[in-house]
């Protein structure tokens, strides 16, 4: 398994959109996101400087993607 790369809010943001994520709606600095097969939403917080990779895997986690699968999306 790859380690998780160092990426900025937009980049995941790109990604995420690729795999079929839809914007729901922005409440403040946090983007939340859904799709269909996902019963919850994904928070993605938006920020200049790169996510911490704790934040980074929570998210993929929620969002049933690997770290194959988003290196594959950026």
């Amino acid at each position: 398994m790859p380690k998780l790369p160092r990426i900025k809010p937009r980049l995941l943001i790109r990604a995420l959109k690729k795999a079929g994520f839809i914007l729901d709606h922005v409440h403040g600095s946090h983007y939340i996101f859904y799709r269909d097969n996902i019963p919850h939403s994904i928070s993605v917080p938006v920020h200049s400087r790169d996510m911490k990779t704790g934040t980074l895997s929570s998210i993929l986690k929620s969002a049933n993607i690997s770290a194959e699968e988003l290196l594959k999306l950026l």
